[in-house]
């Protein structure tokens, strides 16, 4: 249910059987020497391992020198044996954060909000203790606010009840409003859904306009992000990859449970997007080449803080999250993950920017350690540079 994953899963991504597609950017030279770029067989023998290792399917679009690479592997649906293919929609998860936080930034950028507002002065009376809690460390993750899927967590069958939510936004900040021993806001770094339902309605509340609207003003309409979009129901319209949870364990004989159908309030502006590979390579290149954001608000993005002790190499900025442990010798990839119930998603660029990776598979919260390893793979062979 967790958007971000305490184990190794979180840094995954990829999977399931066949078909890749190379489309090229340009057309070299005959005696130029192959622009750096990953290796196609590379990558899709990537995505097949993850397959194997217990994921039901993947799909990922990779661009670099050589061009953009489209692969897939594995079924998007298991009932009907369908197979997953590159431009397959799927839940983003948390990779919605990158979206919200760049919405804030825009109205930074109008003057009609500041970073070190406190949230108390845009919206009065909404959180407990906003008085000491400013919008950078709401998107910083280091307000203090418990997250509200640690209590969804905590009823006795989370995933079907969370499945069926109807949570107005208010109502998952309420869910931890008396939650006792809270760090001071600005002195710890916790990962918080709630962080980012605030400021969806802080969104709201400047604006006057709904977060889905100004996500399709803002960001979708202007991109020509065909595939993405906010929802406000379960459905997850067009060709898509069905999304799967092993609820019962994963003996043998053990099928997974379809959870496609999935109610947009237990997420809301933390992890409700649905997206394609596409898409969100396309935003993320946007977002790092100054189309969405004045340059030194993209700098404030990108300026990371590390992680809680036990993600060494992990560092979160506004809205964005960093590895150094993907590309060790190339420096720290960029971008957001997310995990929602049935999909994990990974959509990162490289430090130089010359490479971008963008994968998901059909399984969240209980996918196999062999399974994220094998996945973590892909992200690798997608952004380092060949040794």
């Amino acid at each position: 249910m967790k958007s971000h994953r305490r184990t190794s899963a979180a840094s995954v991504l990829a999977v399931a059987a066949s078909v890749a597609l190379l489309v090229p950017v340009g057309t070299p030279a005959a005696a130029a020497a192959p622009a750096p770029g990953a290796d196609r067989a590379a990558l899709q023998q990537a995505l097949d391992a993850a397959v194997a290792a217990g994921v039901p399917g993947a799909v990922a679009e990779v661009r670099d020198g050589r061009g953009v690479w489209r692969g897939s592997s594995g079924t998007a649906d298991v009932g009907s044996g369908r197979a997953a293919q590159a431009g397959d929609r799927f839940r983003a998860g948390s990779v919605t954060k990158s979206f919200t936080a760049t919405l804030v930034l825009q109205l930074v950028a109008e003057g009609r909000v500041r970073l070190d507002d406190t949230i108390e002065e845009q919206l009065p009376g909404v959180v407990p203790g906003g008085e000491h809690i400013t919008v950078r460390q709401l998107l910083h993750h280091t307000s203090g606010l418990a997250d509200y899927t640690d209590v969804l967590l905590r009823k006795p069958d989370p995933i079907r009840d969370a499945q069926k939510a109807t949570y107005t936004p208010r109502e998952l900040i309420a869910l931890v409003a008396d939650a006792p021993n809270r760090p001071a806001p600005g002195t710890t770094w916790e990962y918080s859904n709630t962080n980012y339902v605030v400021l969806g309605l802080l969104v709201e509340h400047v604006t006057g306009r709904s977060l889905r609207y100004e996500i399709d003003r803002r960001i979708l309409r202007p991109l020509h992000l065909k595939g993405t979009t906010f929802p406000t129901t379960p459905s997850l319209e067009g060709r898509h990859l069905h999304g799967y949870e092993w609820l019962e364990g994963r003996g043998p004989g053990a099928a997974p449970t379809d959870l496609t159908e999935f109610s947009p309030a237990a997420y809301w502006a933390t992890g409700t997007l649905i997206s394609t590979t596409h898409d969100l390579n396309t935003f993320y290149k946007a977002l790092f080449d100054g189309r969405l954001l004045p340059p030194g608000l993209v700098r404030e993005m990108r300026a990371m803080q590390p992680m809680n002790p036990g993600r060494p190499g992990r560092s979160y900025g506004l809205g964005l999250e960093s590895n150094a442990n993907t590309c060790p010798s190339d420096g720290p990839v960029t971008g957001h993950t997310g995990e929602v119930v049935g999909y994990q998603t990974f959509s990162f660029t490289s430090a130089d920017g010359e490479r971008q990776v963008t994968l998901s598979v059909n399984t969240g919260l209980t996918m196999s350690d062999a399974a994220a390893t094998a996945a973590t793979k892909v992200l690798s062979t997608a952004l380092c540079r060949a040794e």
